[in-house]
């Protein structure tokens, strides 16, 4: 068996639970740039959930996660470490989601209309199901996304950061750039709005929502590290 290279040892060690995120932004920072490989499948999951909840499409989420990392990548110097590098990234990657939609909504415009969100959301959802899925046999998990795409926008990005990828109250504030109180509404109302057959089945299955298998994960890293010339 070959020699492992320093970004698959580096990967081996972070699946064991170290070093932290914090110190792998150190050694990119001083040079082991391909080391950001590590950084982006630590938190492809959390990332794309928080994209996903926005942007409710999924190809649409991958290129808003390409852009919100390398304009991670390139502004890298920046993190002084006040916060996790995980909370750090999640607003970089929820302000790109933002404006993508913006600009969405622009394009829209032009075109003439657009439907209503839920009825949008329904469409995309009569889609084929992509291979991760009908390996995954969600369908469960895929009625309950259809139930968290129906609420509002705010509504649902408060419930993937504070439910899906337990960010604390303050961490969520953060990221959103929002006061405390302001989450703890919207999570309140997030809960109110799924339908009450729904909570009872929640436990064990939230965590699966928007779940970031591994060739999707595969594919984002590849796209990132190519876009930033180390593949």
């Amino acid at each position: 068996m070959g020699m492992e290279t320093t970004t698959e040892q580096a990967t081996r060690q972070a699946a064991m639970g170290s070093p932290s995120d914090e110190e792998f932004v150190r050694r990119v920072c001083a040079g082991e740039t391909a080391l950001f490989e590590v950084l982006m499948r630590r938190n492809n999951a959390r990332v794309y959930r928080a994209v996903r909840a926005l942007v409710r499409d999924e190809d649409e989420a991958e290129d808003v996660m390409q852009q919100a990392y390398v304009l991670a990548f390139t502004h890298l110097e920046q993190f002084k470490g006040n916060a996790r590098f995980s909370t750090w990234l999640l607003r970089i990657a929820v302000n790109e989601a933002l404006l993508h939609l913006r600009k969405r909504s622009r394009l829209v415009a032009i075109d003439g209309g657009a439907d209503d969100a839920l009825e949008a959301g329904m469409k995309r959802l009569e889609r084929p199901t992509d291979p991760e899925r009908r390996t995954a046999e969600r369908e469960f998990v895929r009625l309950l996304e259809t139930s968290i795409d129906a609420l509002p926008a705010s509504s649902r990005t408060v419930l993937m950061l504070r439910e899906v990828d337990g960010l604390s109250t303050a961490e969520t504030a953060e990221v959103l750039s929002v006061s405390e109180d302001v989450v703890k509404t919207r999570l309140h109302r997030a809960r109110a709005l799924l339908r009450e057959e729904w909570e009872n089945r929640l436990g064990g299955q939230l965590e699966e929502v928007f779940s970031f298998l591994a060739p999707r994960c595969d594919r984002v890293v590849a796209a990132v590290m190519s876009r930033l010339g180390m593949h």
